[in-house]
């Protein structure tokens, strides 16, 4: 008599996990240098680069969300993954607790711009070169090995780790972790409590900001280049290629100072460091300044 009460019930079990996912097997030819844009509330995005003019959607929609569609033209396309609750907003983007993470993974052109938006789900991008690549997460991790003239990634608590390279990149974070070694022109990287580990260049403009994390920057200005190095508490190392040239200015106001360039001094206004000196022909300009954090600058080759 068991049986009988068991078997109904685990057909309602596998009929449940039948409708938890459903298969995505989507695509649509595009131009090779279209835009894709992909929002997915509730769960993770890869994206990889492949040597076909058409994007394919493959993965898994979950239970809860609105049948899935790749909208718009063939130079601009659209993926949304939405919750189909007549009670969903856009106050209530990713809240909705009744609907399952869609997993999606996308194959597109190389040279394609990409924007993608998600909530607590990782985002990976790999193969994508010479569009413009911007990312917004609220805890996920982003992670992308691509090419791109102009990158913007920012996550909240998750971190971001970019290989390749980019010429213009700005990256954020709350408490997660920024790594990129290869920023060539252009970066705007800040976070608050996350550590920074940046090299590249040599940049036209270059801006570090961080409240309790430590820096680690390897890299110079160009010719007539500005870098500015902002920290509160963390420890800030700046080495500086052999090549460089430019005025020089680093202080701590309870840390301390040690350079290859230049003696330290005592501060004016407490018991910290500061250094003003100029290397070479001092065309460009480097500024770092710490709160309580030590600061070390360091030459290549010294």
């Amino acid at each position: 008599m068991k049986t009988l009460y068991l078997t109904p019930l685990l057909l309602a079990l596998s009929i449940g996990q039948a409708l938890a996912s459903t298969p995505i097997n989507l695509s649509k030819d595009i131009r090779p240098n279209a835009k894709v844009s992909i929002d997915n509330v509730k769960g993770e995005v890869t994206v990889t680069a492949w040597d076909k003019n058409q994007i394919q959607v493959s993965g898994t929609l979950g239970d809860g969300a609105r049948p899935l569609e790749i909208e718009g033209s063939d130079g601009n396309v659209e993926i949304h993954v939405d919750s189909d609750s007549k009670e969903h907003s856009m106050f209530s983007w990713g809240s909705d607790t009744r609907m399952q993470p869609t997993v999606l993974n996308v194959r597109v052109p190389k040279a394609v711009s990409v924007e993608i938006n998600v909530v607590s789900a990782p985002v990976s991008i790999d193969g994508l070169d010479g569009g413009k690549i911007e990312i917004n997460s609220v805890s996920g991790r982003i992670r992308g090995n691509l090419r791109s003239p102009d990158l913007n990634l920012q996550t909240v608590s998750g971190s971001i780790d970019l290989a390749g390279s980019a010429a213009k990149a700005d990256l954020q974070t709350v408490s997660g972790d920024i790594t990129a070694p290869t920023v060539t022109e252009r970066v705007e990287a800040q976070t608050v409590s996350g550590r920074m580990t940046i090299g590249g260049g040599p940049w036209k403009q270059a801006n570090f900001s961080t409240v309790s994390g430590d820096t680690q920057i390897t890299g110079g200005p160009s010719r007539d280049g500005k870098i500015d190095v902002d920290s509160m508490s963390g420890d800030v190392q700046l080495q500086l290629p052999s090549d460089v040239s430019a005025k020089l200015e680093a202080s701590t106001f309870s840390g301390s100072i040690r350079s290859d360039f230049g003696s330290p001094s005592s501060g004016e206004d407490g018991p910290g460091k500061q250094l003003k000196t100029t290397i070479g022909s001092g065309s460009a300009h480097i500024h770092v300044e710490s709160f309580s954090g030590d600061v070390r600058l360091r030459g290549q080759g010294r």
